[in-house]
């Protein structure tokens, strides 16, 4: 089996706090990566001493052909990566690839061991539940993907489907238990990792997008309307948050608090709301946000933005200290990145598409704990 090696690129640094500091000394201290039709730039600023940064970085891995998406502990990783043991995709539009299977990686040995592998499908977005005895992740070829929950112990899976659902259209760790997601059929399912499928009652008949639950609650839109709503389980009872044109939403792992990715006219903005849909804080505005993850702790927030800057579009990957209440920017030149958090904090993996296969990196931090 192929293995990809990971170029290192070992900085000591502390990060620049602002997109617009791009003087002399500043450019000296940059790192750039650049790969076939990309570049990626790693903001350094080692020599800087004015101030009290929020995140110091202490190294960056890079990890080619890689998809991380969680973490199992501190030293292993989940990834999706082509298998170059099975035949290359047997469609034509898919022809140039193997197919991506799952995998768990060790940082320390550098080595891969195999979750599951299937011949002329792709697999990707593998989550695991908070106890991680369970893997949520999609199997596609072309179309829409299906969703499968495999158990970590004997490595078998099953699809969530079901005549009742018609297929998930989305999926999300509700509980350790319990993923919910859209429904073919129309509203929003729960699911077990038995395999057990159920409507969501109340919410029969609505084309849902977004589909997420939070203690006794479920927080949903539709395709006609972006606005953010919540349904309590037990009373059937729907109510209007007053959010509009909501994109995604991002649980805290306490469920007291949740992110928003709001669309404002042509921009997008990141909210720190309750989960009553009160706004605490907006945390950022750019043309769009993507790549948003808590970190364990809930100190940390991990967001990716497109800003017009001088005329010019940048895509920046920043790290949000909710006690400081600071950004810091980390890299520059990503698209779309999926970011997960180590389980000590200390690691942030992102994870982007070039337009010809996944390549990852994994930031190792330092920041203070004053506030």
């Amino acid at each position: 089996m192929k293995k990809n090696k990971a170029k290192k690129i070992i900085l000591a640094m502390t990060v620049l706090l602002a997109l617009t500091a791009c003087n002399k000394a500043v450019e000296e201290d940059r790192e750039i990566i650049k790969e076939p039709g990309k570049t990626i730039t790693i903001i350094d600023d080692k020599d800087n001493n004015a101030g009290d940064t929020v995140v110091s970085v202490v190294k960056i891995d890079r990890y080619e052909g890689m998809s991380i998406t969680d973490w199992l502990d501190e030293d292993t990783v989940v990834v999706s990566k082509e298998n170059t043991s099975l035949e290359k995709m047997s469609l034509p539009e898919l022809a140039d690839s193997h197919p991506r299977n799952l995998y768990l990686y060790s940082i320390a040995s550098k080595e891969l061991h195999l979750l599951k592998e299937k011949a002329n499908t792709h697999m990707g977005e593998a989550t695991l539940s908070k106890d991680k005895k369970s893997l949520l992740y999609y199997e596609f070829t072309l179309g829409d993907p299906a969703f499968y929950v495999m158990n970590m112990d004997t490595l078998e899976s099953f699809g969530i489907k079901g005549a009742n659902i018609a297929g998930a259209m989305s999926a999300k760790w509700s509980d350790d238990e319990t993923i919910v997601g859209a429904a073919y059929i129309g509203g929003a399912y729960s699911a077990n990792i038995t395999g057990q499928t159920k409507i969501i009652e109340g919410l029969e008949g609505k084309s849902l997008v977004i589909v997420d639950k939070i203690k006794d609650n479920v927080y949903f839109n539709t395709n006609s309307d972006g606005s953010l709503w919540r349904m309590d389980v037990t009373t059937k009872e729907a109510e209007n948050l007053n959010l509009k044109n909501v994109h995604r939403i991002f649980p805290s792992p306490d469920e007291n608090k949740m992110l928003v990715v709001q669309g404002i006219g042509a921009k997008q903005s990141l909210v720190l709301c309750d989960t009553n849909g009160v706004s605490i804080k907006t945390i950022a505005e750019g043309l769009e946000i993507s790549g948003v993850s808590w970190s364990k702790d809930q100190r940390m927030i991990a967001y990716n933005m497109k800003a017009d800057v001088g005329g010019s579009t940048v895509n920046s990957l920043y790290i949000y200290d909710t006690l400081k209440g600071e950004s810091t920017q980390v890299a520059v030149g990503l698209q779309y990145p999926i970011t997960s958090w180590s389980p000590s904090n200390d690691a942030l993996a992102f994870t982007e598409w070039d337009g010809i296969r996944h390549n990852s990196s994994i930031v190792y931090l330092k920041y203070s704990l004053e506030k």
